[in-house]
């Protein structure tokens, strides 16, 4: 039998990874496959024990790490976990999502039907309630909100897009596509493309890792396909906050650190300009992020 690994990162948030191993219930496992679960206990303050785990889900393995080491080294420390199980593929799924029961199933179709696919990503609803603009929305399209049908990179700016956000699903994003940037909410990777170019990297800790693997999957000759008969929920999407220091110090670090390797020229030298703003007007933790790019202080950095 092959073996698919589901890994998930617990910081601070026990209910939603118990909530997301009940909707696990109802997943259909894929015909010659193994599926299990690690969930990666990132130094949480109550940690997250077996006790916590929904009877009769599927497999669970815990792995505690007594130091927070971010989505990034969280995440890798459970590839590596899966990996030692030689797991075929990797399937990394956030805590804070609830999964349609075909969705292993429909992505790893989509994986196993080209060698060249580096990455299948599933459309993302908002769970319902959870929405940005809760009010604009009637009662029957709950449910059915976009938070991700796909996305891509805006080079001049430098950041991810997700297409569809904020829409309701009327079916204007039913076609399967290659997208140049898959969202880290839920990934299905195949264990050999992880094996040859390594997973997140460490720079970063929190942001854009997700948009750094895609870029060097992606150069390394591999498609990144978007298939929406694959469907999850997300439920606390946006929860860090705009503005806050943790926001502004790894967006605005991460963001050079990211722009600065795979931006073109004409960007990067508007990243520059817009450092030197951020560094003599910006908010406190924008400074710093500025500083600890050019100090080169990765990882965790000066966040505190």
């Amino acid at each position: 039998m092959k073996h698919i690994e589901i890994i998930t990162l617990n910081y601070n948030s026990n209910h939603h990874t118990t909530r997301m191993l009940e909707s696990l219930r109802t997943l259909n496992i894929p015909k010659g496959y193994t599926v299990s679960v690690t969930v990666v206990d990132n130094a949480s303050k109550e940690p997250y024990l077996m006790s916590a785990v929904p009877k009769k889900t599927i497999p669970v393995d815990i792995i505690r790490s007594e130091e927070n080491l971010g989505y990034v080294g969280g995440n890798n420390l459970g590839v590596q976990h899966a990996l030692r199980k030689n797991a075929e593929y990797l399937m990394l799924l956030n805590n804070d999502t609830m999964v349609d029961p075909d969705v292993l199933i429909r992505l790893l179709a989509v994986s196993q039907s080209d060698p060249t696919i580096g990455i299948v990503v599933p459309k993302i609803y908002f769970a319902p309630g959870h929405e940005y603009h809760k009010d604009r929305y009637t009662k029957k399209e709950l449910g059915k909100v976009f938070w991700y049908a796909g996305g891509n990179f805006d080079w001049n700016n430098v950041q991810s897009v997700h297409r569809g956000v904020d829409e309701v699903d009327h079916g204007q994003y039913d076609v399967a596509m290659d997208i140049s940037f898959a969202s880290g909410c839920c990934m299905l990777i195949p264990a050999a493309v992880v094996q040859r170019l390594g997973m997140f990297d460490t720079r970063y800790f929190l942001y854009f890792e997700d948009a750094d693997f895609c870029v060097r999957v992606s150069r390394a000759g591999y498609r990144l396909v978007y298939e929406p008969s694959a469907i999850i929920w997300h439920v606390s999407a946006g929860s860090s906050g705009s503005g806050s220091k943790l926001h502004d110090y790894f967006l605005t670090r991460n963001r050079l650190l990211f722009g600065m390797q795979y931006a073109p020229l004409r960007t990067k030298f508007a990243l520059l300009r817009e450092s030197i703003r951020f560094f003599r007007s910006g908010r406190e933790w924008q400074k710093k992020g500025v500083i600890d790019y050019f100090l080169n202080r990765f990882g965790k950095g000066s966040y505190v």
